[in-house]
């Protein structure tokens, strides 16, 4: 489970330097930004918060993500 002070400080790395890129927790599986919607896939524990790894997922609908996420190659 990612604690509750990293999920306060971790911003979305596509949205940090223009607007807010807040985070919200999906189903302890993926972080979707508040402004883009990109999500980004929580894998072991750790999120993975590459650019392109949230722009594979920013179309897919919240209820259409897969948890747990697929393996980031």
């Amino acid at each position: 489970m990612v604690s509750k002070e990293l999920l306060d400080i971790l911003r979305c790395p596509a949205c940090v330097r223009e607007k807010d890129g807040k985070l919200q927790l999906y189903k302890e599986s993926w972080l979707i930004c508040t402004d883009c919607q990109r999500k980004y896939p929580i894998s072991d524990d750790i999120p993975v918060m590459l650019i392109s790894e949230g722009d594979k997922w920013q179309n897919t609908k919240e209820d259409k993500l897969p948890v747990p996420p697929p393996p980031v190659k």
